[in-house]
């Protein structure tokens, strides 16, 4: 029996999510630009500059410097698997569900690998990874400086300290973090590090940005075993990157486009003040909550990811029935927690074009009206009117500085 399908329409919704992000008008024109074939010179020329601002993004001058065609968790994997060969040791610092999963891909390597672990809420310590790494030839070390799942931002400088003491690689995760948060890959002398299209770069999902440094070039260069994975391989998919241009696979031309487009983007506004408004949105949307009463996972401010805010669901207050309400009253979409802090916390993402002062105060008096429905109570006006105050006072305090 033939069913009938209709035409496409998505809703329109503010993807206030710790991704995908909303996109900007211009990167979605940028997708719907006509297909040229993934080898056409003109493409070429595009891939070019696609490099070239990715590397602005990521402040590097790395010859490995490109967007994999997967999505940010395949940056994961390219990522641990070039590196790491059977026996080897590694260590990788878990705080939440995607460090634990560079930790997983990490075992599937056949190598040594020892957990570090934090719990949900807080970075890290370095110095516990310095200990694990005490009298062991340890080739990397791994962590997240944005972890998803539960909104904290880790400080890169100690791990870089360890990882020179113990000859490691350092791996980075930036995906939640990379057009958000300072970040200065060769300054810091990251080896690795990737990230995702579609978090606060606001492109659509299924590309990861990498860039790789000289140092850990060489180290693919004398693996004595293949990487495991073919389409992973930096060394060949280095190939069509690279000045040859030499075929590995037909990329998601349209992706680039838009990729292309939304770095663009990224660059016209500035990294400095594309960061800085991110920590400004964040401080508002974290008084106005802190004002209707709630409670946010990291306690300290300094822990604090910009782009994603884990908020602690008050007891007696529905998590699905809040998110639900969010999405079919006011077309806002929120995200829940995973694993064991399932049900125990909203995650809000404030990240790249999502990342505005209209959309905290919208999603302060959508949550207001969702909490008070269910009981809780709000003082009116609350949260909305505290996160216009702390708006002035950094209009205000931009000013004197001025």
């Amino acid at each position: 029996m033939t069913q009938h399908i209709g035409e496409l329409n998505p809703p329109v919704r503010l993807m206030l999510t710790p991704g995908p992000s909303s996109v900007d008008p211009r990167v979605y024109r940028a997708l719907s630009m006509p297909l040229v074939g993934h080898l056409d010179p003109w493409f070429r020329g595009c891939m070019d500059e696609t490099q070239i601002l990715l590397r602005q993004i990521f402040q590097t001058e790395n010859r490995i410097t490109m967007p994999l065609s997967a999505s940010g968790s395949g940056g994961i994997e390219a990522s641990v698997l070039n590196v790491l060969e059977e026996g080897d040791d590694a260590i990788i610092a878990v705080n939440g569900i995607f460090s634990e999963r560079m930790y997983e891909i990490a075992t599937r390597a056949s190598s040594k690998v020892t957990k570090v672990e934090a719990p949900y809420g807080k970075p890290v310590d370095a110095e516990d990874l310095r200990r694990a790494g005490r009298g062991k030839k340890i080739k990397m070390i791994g962590l997240a400086q944005g972890e998803t799942s539960t909104g904290v931002l880790t400080k890169l400088d100690a791990f870089r300290k360890v990882a020179d003491e113990l000859g490691a690689l350092l791996v980075v995760d930036t995906v939640a973090s990379l057009a958000a948060v300072p970040l200065h890959v060769d300054r810091e002398r990251i080896d690795i590090c990737f990230s995702g299209s579609q978090k606060a770069l606001s492109a659509p999902p299924g590309m990861s940005p990498i860039t790789v440094s000289l140092v850990a070039e060489e180290v693919f260069r004398k693996r004595k075993t293949r990487v495991q994975s073919w389409y992973f391989d930096l060394t060949t998919a280095m190939n069509y990157w690279g000045k040859d241009r030499l075929y590995h696979h037909t990329p998601p031309i349209s992706l680039i486009f838009a990729l292309r487009e939304a770095m663009r983007l990224v660059l016209e506004e500035g990294l400095e003040a594309r960061w800085e408004r991110h920590r400004v949105n964040q401080l508002a949307l974290i008084a106005g909550l802190e004002a209707m009463g709630l409670k946010l996972l990291v306690e300290k401010p300094a822990d604090r990811l910009p782009t994603v805010t884990a908020v602690i669901i008050p007891g007696g207050v529905d998590d699905v029935k809040v998110r639900n309400q969010l999405l079919d009253e006011f077309n806002i979409e929120i995200a829940g927690g995973f694993g064991s802090i399932k049900g125990k916390i909203w995650r809000v993402g404030l990240m790249g074009y999502c990342s505005q002062k209209p959309n905290v105060l919208l999603f302060l008096a959508a949550l207001e009206k969702c909490l008070i429905d269910q009981g809780f109570q709000v003082g009116s006006g609350a949260g909305v009117g505290t996160a216009i105050r702390s708006y002035s006072q950094v209009e205000a305090a931009t000013a004197v500085s001025r």
